[in-house]
């Protein structure tokens, strides 16, 4: 079998022209996988505040010897805000980014 068969379709192919143009693409590629795995690293610390906070509360109910559903209730509701306000943040970063991203390439034109 050849290079060429066993290439992956989905990988553009990339032109060899001029050492700068390689080093822009390899930039571009690194700059699009960090920009995905930051948004990964940022839902899973939302997620793991939300948690924290359900917990917490949780705790501060027990140890002032609440009842098991005013915890419960507690604990979901400030679990459930934790959770709205950090998907809501991270909506709004990401589309400060592209509104931001934009502006920049229209600005280079």
């Amino acid at each position: 079998m050849s290079a060429i068969a066993t290439q992956n379709v989905e990988q553009p192919i990339l032109e060899l022209t001029s050492d700068e143009s390689v080093e822009a693409e390899i930039e571009r590629r690194v700059a699009a996988r960090c920009q995905a795995e930051a948004f990964l690293w940022k839902f899973r610390l939302i997620v793991a505040e939300t948690v924290m906070m359900g917990l917490l509360v949780c705790a501060a109910g027990i140890a002032l010897n609440q009842s098991i559903g005013l915890i419960v209730r507690a604990s979901l509701l400030v679990s459930g805000s934790c959770f709205a306000s950090g998907i809501l943040l991270l909506g709004l970063t990401g589309a400060w980014s592209r509104l931001r991203a934009r502006i920049a390439t229209r600005n280079r034109s």
